[in-house]
């Protein structure tokens, strides 16, 4: 597999995380109409599963407030309180976003189906406004999601990666969300209309409260999943390994480095790497020649790969027990002794994980 080489500062074209916003407010200005609309039908006909669908909506709106706040936030450069700067704070209000999605979605749509299902089964009123807010949503919802899947397939071609393995693995929560979002709110749409159908076709509400109890479920696993996704990012994962083989093969290709003898990164944002590597340098070289070689190493790294943002290196001796012990217990024995070898030869190994 290629290693990952993102594009250089240059090729970059537009802000950072330009197209996230964009596919955040496109989802916005969708979500808050779409919540209008289904809480007035939901008030017309009195359907459990309106008023579950009109929670959903407005979980969603919410959401992408948070997401927004996630962009601008996590693009405040680094300062004195903040020296790596504020990458993940992005992924703190993502998770937020999941949590909005589980509290104001999933248990309001929980309540109204319990709701429907011990109380005494009632006609409902004018479906026809139901039916007409479920196809209009569902346009706009669809818009939102196309929207979303653009840009995280493009994502994901640029990345080298799959459509299923970028969702899995991207370090871009905002994109992400949103389609995870959107795909959850057309499934939404699709239960609503069969439950509203099958009420006005029986007369029974059981079929009303089972479509909001269904919508309450996909609610609260869609949370699950964007809990997961943002909790793995918020907690030090490491970036993504084949960024991790390529610096590991970049510094052992350097003419000042007998050895790679540790390699550490950490995901501090969307695109944001830091990357602290531990040297065995050429015993020849003079102590001035160590300084002018990590600078110049370091300078290598952030030049070939934009997504690092910092560079720290140690000169280590290769025997150093301590340092190989702490390495050892990070990858084991045989995995921590395949990084040396791949940097030294430039071979295709194991990925650390």
């Amino acid at each position: 597999m290629a290693a990952k080489v993102s594009p250089t500062n240059e090729q970059r074209q537009g802000p950072p995380g330009g197209e996230s916003t964009a596919t955040v407010l496109v989802a916005l200005g969708a979500n808050a109409l779409i919540a209008v609309a289904k809480g007035v039908a939901a008030v017309i006909t009195g359907s459990a599963a309106m008023a579950a669908e009109t929670a959903h909506s407005v979980a969603d709106t919410v959401n992408e407030v948070f997401l927004l706040t996630a962009l601008r936030s996590s693009a405040r450069p680094a300062d004195r309180e903040h020296p790596l700067g504020y990458g993940r704070a992005r992924y703190f209000w993502a998770l937020v976003a999941a949590g909005s999605i589980f509290v104001t979605g999933a248990l309001y749509s929980a309540f109204e189906g319990v709701q429907a299902l011990t109380s005494p089964s009632h006609e409902l009123e004018n479906p026809l406004v139901s039916y007409v807010v479920l196809a209009v949503a569902f346009l706009l919802e669809g818009s939102s999601l196309l929207k979303g899947l653009k840009q995280t397939r493009g994502e994901a071609r640029a990345n080298r990666q799959g459509f299923r393995e970028f969702l899995r693995t991207s370090d871009d929560p905002t994109a992400t969300t949103v389609v995870f979002e959107d795909s959850a709110a057309l499934i939404g749409l699709l239960l609503a209309g069969a439950g509203t159908a099958l009420h006005q076709a029986t007369g029974s509400g059981v079929y009303d409260g089972v479509a909001s109890l269904c919508i309450a479920l996909l609610l609260a696993l869609i949370a699950l999943r964007l809990g997961r996704t943002n909790m793995r990012l918020l907690t030090g994962v490491q970036a993504d390994p084949r960024l991790q083989r390529a610096v590991l093969v970049q510094l052992g290709d350097e003419p000042e480095v007998d050895a790679v003898v540790d390699l550490l990164t950490v995901q501090l944002g969307t695109d944001q790497v830091l990357v602290c590597a531990r040297l065995d340098l050429v015993d020849t070289l003079t102590g001035a020649q160590v300084e002018q070689a990590a600078v110049r190493i370091g300078r290598r790294v952030r030049e070939r790969f934009p997504d690092v943002a910092e560079v720290f290196l140690e000169p280590v001796p290769e025997d150093d027990a301590e340092v190989r012990e702490r390495v050892r217990a990070r990858y084991g024995s045989e995995l921590a002794q395949r990084i040396v070898d791949e940097a030294a030869h430039g071979l295709p190994g194991a990925r650390p994980s």
